[in-house]
C-alpha cells in the first residue's frame, strides 16, 4: 500500500477551483496531459515523449522536504470538474524570489483558469515573496497574456532550453513586485 506524503503546503481556493499539493492519485491524469506533445512544447522540462516513470518521479520530487518548487494541482473535483486542469509551480530562486510555472490541458485552454490560477497564487503569496519572475515561449501570446493580465512587466528577451523540442527557444521574460500591493 503506498500513502501519499503529507507536503506543508497550503490549499488554496477559488470560486472554481483549489489549488491543492499533489497527490500520488494524480499521476494518471498528469501523465495525459504533460504527455500531450502541445502541451510538453510550451514548457522547458516535460519531454516529449514522456519516459516511463517521469510524472512518478516529478510526484515524488514535488513531495520531498528538500523541494525548490512548490507545485499545487488545478482541482475542480468541487465544482464537477476534473481532479486536475493544469499545474501551477513556485521554484525558489533566491529567499524572497520564485519563479512562477504554469501548464494547463487543452479541454481548458482560453477559459481563463491560468489567469485565476496565477492570480490565487499572487493574493495567496505562500512562500512571502517579494517579487515573482516568469518566461514564457515568443510563440505562446496567450500565456504572455496571462502574465501581463495578472500585473506582470515585461522585463526583455532571453532564450530557455525546452526539452520536448530539443532547442533553445527565445522567450519573454517578466517580473511581478509583490511588496507594495
Amino acid at each position: 500500500m503506498k500513502l501519499d506524503t503529507i507536503v506543508n503546503q497550503p490549499v488554496i481556493e477559488t470560486d472554481r477551483f483549489v489549488l491543492r499539493p499533489l497527490r500520488r492519485s494524480d499521476q494518471g491524469l498528469i501523465d495525459f496531459y504533460a504527455g500531450q506533445e502541445d502541451v510538453a512544447r510550451m514548457t522547458t522540462s516535460i519531454p516529449h515523449p514522456l519516459p516511463p516513470g517521469a510524472i512518478e518521479a516529478f510526484i515524488t520530487r514535488a513531495q520531498s522536504d528538500e523541494r525548490i518548487e512548490d507545485v499545487w494541482a488545478m482541482d475542480g473535483s468541487a465544482s464537477d470538474q476534473p481532479e486536475i486542469m493544469g499545474l501551477i509551480g513556485l521554484k525558489r530562486l533566491d529567499t524572497e524570489v520564485s519563479e512562477v510555472g504554469y501548464w494547463v490541458g487543452p479541454a481548458f485552454w482560453n477559459t481563463g483558469l491560468a489567469s485565476k490560477a496565477v492570480r490565487a497564487l499572487i493574493e495567496a503569496n505562500p512562500l512571502n515573496n517579494r517579487a515573482l519572475f516568469a518566461s514564457v515561449f515568443q510563440d505562446n501570446p496567450a500565456s504572455a497574456r496571462v502574465l501581463t493580465n495578472c500585473g506582470f512587466e515585461y522585463l526583455g528577451d532571453a532564450e530557455s532550453f525546452s526539452v520536448a523540442r530539443k532547442a533553445s527557444v527565445p522567450t519573454w521574460t517578466y517580473t511581478l513586485n509583490l511588496r507594495g500591493k
